[in-house]
C-alpha cells in the first residue's frame, strides 16, 4: 500500500476512533485496526497506534479538566494503582507463555452482553446527577481498585478498558457521566504514556504516520468532546452500548474468523 493510501485509511479512522474514544472510550477498536489494514507489522502497529491515541487522549483530558469535568484525586489515585496493575497484568501475561488468548475472549463475548443490559437498564449508569460526596476514604480505596484492576485488565488484555474505567466511576465511584468519563480520560492517558515510552524506546513508532494521525486523533477529540458536553448522559450511554457492540464484534471476529 502507497504511503498516501496509507495515510488515507489511518486518518480516516483514527479521527473516528477519536470521536468516539472522547465520548464513551474504546478508541482503540477502531484505531489500532487501522494501522493493521495499512499494512504495518503488529508491534509498529501498537506503537504508532499508541502515539495517536496518547496526543488525542491529552487533548481531551485538558478540555474535561478545563471544564471542570474531572475528579482530580481519583484520578490520580486510579492512575497510580493502574499503572501497577497495567505493569503486573503485562507481567503475568509474559509468565505464562502457554496462556491462549482465545479463553479470556470466552469470558468477554459472555460478559459484554450481559454489561450491554446492565448499562440499559441500571439507571445509574450514564445518569447526570451531582457527584456523591467524595471526600472520604471511599472515594479513595474505590478509585484504587478501579485503577488496579482494570489497569490489569488492561496490561493482560486490553479492548475497551477506557469505556470500563467510564462506567465504573460513574456506576460504582459516583461521579456524574461526564466527570467520569473527564476522569477515565486522564487514567487512560497516565497508563497510555508509560506504554508509549516503552514502545518508542524499542523503534516501535513509525513517525511519518504517527505524527499527522495524531493531528486527526487530535480532531476527533476534540469534536467528541464538544458533543459530550453538549448533550451528555443522552448521547454517552447510546455510545456505551455502540462501543460495548464493536468490542464484542472485533472479538468473535478475532477468536473464530480471523
Amino acid at each position: 500500500m502507497a504511503y498516501w493510501q496509507q495515510l488515507l485509511t489511518i486518518c480516516s479512522l483514527v479521527f473516528f476512533a477519536g470521536f468516539v474514544d472522547s465520548i464513551a472510550g474504546g478508541g482503540g477498536i477502531i484505531s489500532l485496526p487501522a494501522y493493521l489494514i495499512a499494512g504495518l507489522p503488529p508491534t509498529a502497529a501498537l506503537g504508532t497506534n499508541k502515539f495517536s491515541s496518547t496526543i488525542g487522549l491529552s487533548v481531551a483530558s485538558w478540555r474535561f479538566l478545563k471544564r471542570g469535568k474531572a475528579h482530580l484525586r481519583a484520578a490520580v489515585t486510579a492512575a497510580v494503582t493502574a499503572l501497577i496493575g497495567s505493569a503486573a497484568g503485562a507481567e503475568l501475561i509474559m509468565l505464562l507463555d502457554r496462556f491462549d488468548e482465545r479463553y479470556f475472549s470466552y469470558i468477554l463475548i459472555a460478559s459484554l452482553p450481559l454489561l450491554a443490559v446492565f448499562i440499559l437498564f441500571n439507571k445509574r449508569i450514564g445518569n447526570d446527577a451531582p457527584n456523591r460526596d467524595l471526600r472520604g476514604a471511599r472515594m479513595y480505596v474505590l478509585s484504587a481498585l478501579a485503577g488496579l484492576v482494570i489497569g490489569a485488565y488492561d496490561g493482560f488484555f486490553g479492548p475497551g478498558a477506557g469505556t470500563f474505567l467510564i462506567i465504573v466511576f460513574n456506576a460504582v465511584v459516583g461521579l456524574d457521566v461526564l466527570t467520569a468519563s473527564g476522569t477515565a480520560k486522564i487514567v487512560n492517558f497516565a497508563s497510555n504514556i508509560s506504554a508509549l515510552i516503552t514502545f518508542a524506546i524499542s523503534g516501535s513508532v513509525i513517525v511519518a504516520l504517527a505524527a499527522p494521525a495524531a493531528v486527526f486523533s487530535i480532531a476527533g477529540n476534540i469534536l467528541g468532546t464538544r458533543l459530550a458536553f453538549k448533550n451528555g448522559a443522552r448521547i454517552i450511554r447510546p455510545a456505551f452500548i455502540a462501543v460495548l457492540t464493536m468490542l464484542l464484534v472485533k472479538i468473535v471476529y478475532d477468536t473464530f474468523l480471523s
